[in-house]
């Protein structure tokens, strides 16, 4: 450990001009082992090929094993290992089954990364309670979970990345069909600013990022909608909405050494959303 930041470059300065590490090196992942929830979906597979791009090895998790298998060979593919593991990250017990594959495997994780959500827009006077508690159970306590098991091992090692998967959506509503999304969202804010409170003593680092609406399977039909698919345009200072791609930038700045004094954050990755 450094001292002090003026030990730190003076290390640094060193070891760029002998060409064994510059800055560019903070974002390098390799070796690192990273679990990403919701790994087979439309925004978890290609974070999860991003995390194996920069050097990771990754574990998928999903409740669907035969897409799984097609992520850990494009994994694999890139040259870095990986699992696939099916998982209902609502089930305590699965949760606690990924983890311990995961240790079986490699013997520590430094990252995770909760894709695993969904929505059910419905209009909020008229919201099931079932279908109420399925959205929370999903994106709350699912979340909950993968933290908390994970977070055991990150506490134990010293160190650790969590990158938690919120929304634009956490932090103001719509007129319309998402009281269920919206509360588990602003609830996912608070998962993470709190764990980044509690577990800082053990360098273990809690964020989150926050998408606004991004074009994948899930969202097609919505975006199909002329209507919709303008208004949402329309509020989005940059004129489009977002990609899968969009995402992976901010998720390997979470998860590596770049990011080493920042926890307890959401970046809202929104087009400008959120500045009016």
């Amino acid at each position: 450990m450094f001292k002090s930041g003026e030990e730190y470059q003076k290390v640094l300065i060193e070891r760029i001009k002998s060409g064994s590490m510059g800055y560019r090196n903070l974002f390098d992942l390799t070796d690192k082992v990273a679990i990403v929830t919701g790994g087979a979906g439309g925004l978890g597979r290609p974070t999860s090929l991003g995390l194996a791009d920069f050097g990771a090895n990754v574990v998928v998790t999903d409740i669907k094993r035969e897409a799984l298998e097609k992520v850990k060979s494009e994994i694999e593919q890139l040259g870095r290992e990986s699992l696939a593991i099916t998982c209902d990250v609502t089930n305590p017990e699965d949760v606690k089954k990924m983890v311990k594959q995961t240790m079986d495997k490699f013997g520590r994780i430094d990252i995770l990364v909760t894709y695993a959500g969904r929505n059910i827009p419905k209009p909020a006077e008229e919201y099931p309670y079932e279908d109420w508690k399925s959205i929370i159970d999903l994106n709350v306590t699912g979340v909950f979970l993968c933290n908390q098991e994970v977070g055991k091992v990150m506490i134990k090692q010293k160190r650790g990345k969590i990158v938690n998967v919120s929304s634009v959506r956490g932090r103001y509503g719509l007129k319309r069909n998402y009281i269920g999304y919206c509360t588990s969202k602003g609830a996912v804010d608070m998962i993470t600013r709190t764990l980044a409170c509690e577990w800082a003593k053990f360098n273990v680092l809690v964020n989150a990022i926050a998408p606004t609406v991004v074009e994948t399977p899930l969202t097609a039909h919505i975006l199909a909608n002329p209507d919709f698919a303008k208004s949402m345009k329309d509020r989005i200072p940059l004129g489009r909405w977002g990609f899968p791609d969009d995402l992976i930038g901010a998720v390997i700045y979470f998860a590596s050494d770049a990011s080493n004094f920042i926890t307890g954050q959401i970046l809202y990755i929104d087009g400008g959303v959120t500045t009016w």
